[in-house]
């Protein structure tokens, strides 16, 4: 038996203080979440407005853009914000089924729905991170060529 589980199983309590954070952390986690949803929504409905409503500016015009790769971003930007919101809120629900029904295995579940939205910000923020440094190494490299 490993001895840090036992340690817990001693030690770590969900005292009432704890259980209501965890109930209001659910209630705005579940309002975020769907608020996200929503916005994820808007953000494909207006991909597909998007190329004609640029398309009717002159000045947008001069960039040979075309829509569809607008469409394809808005999308592929809808997507990624679902996967935060889907995690926020399945930990929303199970969070308060637990809390309601003091099921072990639904705070279990909520908790890991927890750490994959944790896990998935953390590699986003490690991809943003890269992009940002490898955006400072060709800016550098692309000064000093020039000169």
């Amino acid at each position: 038996m490993d001895p840090y589980q036992d340690l817990l199983n001693n030690d770590l309590q969900v005292t009432p203080a704890t259980e209501n954070y965890l109930v209001a952390a659910a209630k705005w986690g579940k309002f975020l979440a769907i608020v996200g949803f929503i916005f994820c929504g808007l953000m494909v409905v207006m991909s597909f407005l998007i190329g004609s409503v640029l398309s009717n500016y002159s000045s947008y015009a001069t960039y040979n853009i075309n829509p569809i790769y607008l469409t394809v971003l808005y999308i592929v930007l809808a997507i990624i914000l679902f996967f935060p919101c889907f995690f926020l809120y399945k930990f929303s629900v199970k969070m308060q089924q637990a809390i309601k029904s003091k099921n072990q295995e639904n705070l279990d579940m909520a908790f890991s729905n927890l750490k994959s939205l944790f896990k998935f910000y953390g590699i986003v923020t490690i991809i943003t991170l890269s992009l940002y440094l490898l955006i400072f190494i060709v800016a550098i490299v692309s000064t000093i060529m020039r000169d």
